[in-house]
């Protein structure tokens, strides 16, 4: 009689192989293997959908395989961020914004993941100032006077961001502090439902990503008041600083990123960011995308991570300061 050993040991063997762990395709020089998911945490036609839309016919001509891009709606892009840090099948990214990378446990210490020990930074993409606008019937006929005509308006206007703990929702919060204003908070799913509102007449200012503002504004449906950085910023720079109509001190950015579960190899992450930097480096991809508002920067894993860095701390100073919290 044979020992029944041998066979059971070939069988737990074949099993084991048969049930990889996550990433392992992706260890290989064949990844992908598979169709790619770009998961964006925001609704269709809104800032990090475009880019992801861009993104993703050039990168699936690099992979040689399939980019879809796939919108998780929700939770101020947290939803989408989960999703990307629990995914398994060695074959999901996501197209992340700041916010999403940096603050959100800080934000609400309930947020199912973490995003320095659960994302894998991939590359920085493009960064850009937000634009304060409003109305084109707003109050005042410049920037100045509308600032002043806003601050004796206390706590009757609102202004819209798109969800709690965005940078929009941070900055505003800064910027009352910074410019003496009191506007209520209302949380929309993404910036194209904020333009509406604000279009309809029921929120009064929002900060926007400068292409999303600058098509409004020269369609004569909206005002911009002024961009969140220091001098005048070369994707809105037609765009008065804030800091020129007199809010000093003020200075905020918005960028995007591909990011991917923590558990993608180092090797795959390093060349998935070279090629996704050569992507948004290419003369027609970085005029495409400075169209949508963003000036081109495209980055290694560890300059994504640097980033990631400071901004956790410059964004969870005002978490902090102005006492937001997020149930």
């Amino acid at each position: 009689m044979k020992h029944p050993f041998p066979r059971r040991f070939a069988l737990a063997l074949l099993c084991g192989l048969a049930t990889p762990l996550a990433w392992s395709q992706a260890a290989s020089p064949a990844w992908p293997t598979q169709t790619v998911r770009l998961v964006v945490g925001f609704p269709a036609g809104s800032s990090p959908d475009l880019t992801a839309r861009a993104l993703a016919e050039p990168l699936s001509k690099a992979l040689g395989q399939n980019v879809i891009v796939e919108n998780k709606v929700g939770a101020g892009g947290n939803i989408a961020a989960d999703f990307v840090a629990k995914s398994t099948d060695g074959h999901t990214l996501g197209l992340m914004i700041n916010g999403n990378m940096t603050i959100a446990r800080i934000l609400n210490p309930k947020v199912p993941y973490d995003p320095l020990k659960d994302l894998a930074p991939i590359s920085l993409i493009g960064k850009a100032p937000l634009v304060l606008t409003v109305p084109v019937n707003a109050p005042g006929q410049s920037a100045a006077e509308w600032l002043s005509q806003t601050q004796k308006a206390g706590d009757k206007l609102s202004y819209a961001s798109p969800g709690v703990g965005t940078v929009a929702h941070l900055g505003m919060e800064l910027l009352k502090t910074k410019a003496g204003i009191a506007p209520v908070h209302v949380p929309y799913p993404g910036n194209p439902q904020i333009i509406t509102a604000m279009l309809g007449g029921q929120v009064q200012l929002a900060l926007l990503p400068p292409a999303m503002a600058a098509a409004q504004v020269r369609g004569g449906k909206l005002r911009a008041i002024g961009a969140s950085s220091t001098g005048r910023s070369p994707v809105a720079a037609e765009v008065p600083s804030l800091s020129e109509i007199g809010v000093k001190d003020y200075q905020l950015e918005i960028w995007n990123a591909v990011a991917a579960p923590a558990s993608m190899p180092a090797a795959v992450a390093s060349k998935l960011s070279a090629m996704v930097s050569d992507i948004v480096r290419a003369p027609e991809m970085r005029a495409r995308l400075f169209q949508q508002g963003w000036q081109v920067v495209g980055s290694s894993p560890e300059g994504l991570r640097n980033r990631i860095e400071s901004d956790t701390k410059a964004l969870g100073d005002i978490i902090r300061s102005q006492k937001i919290e997020v149930n």
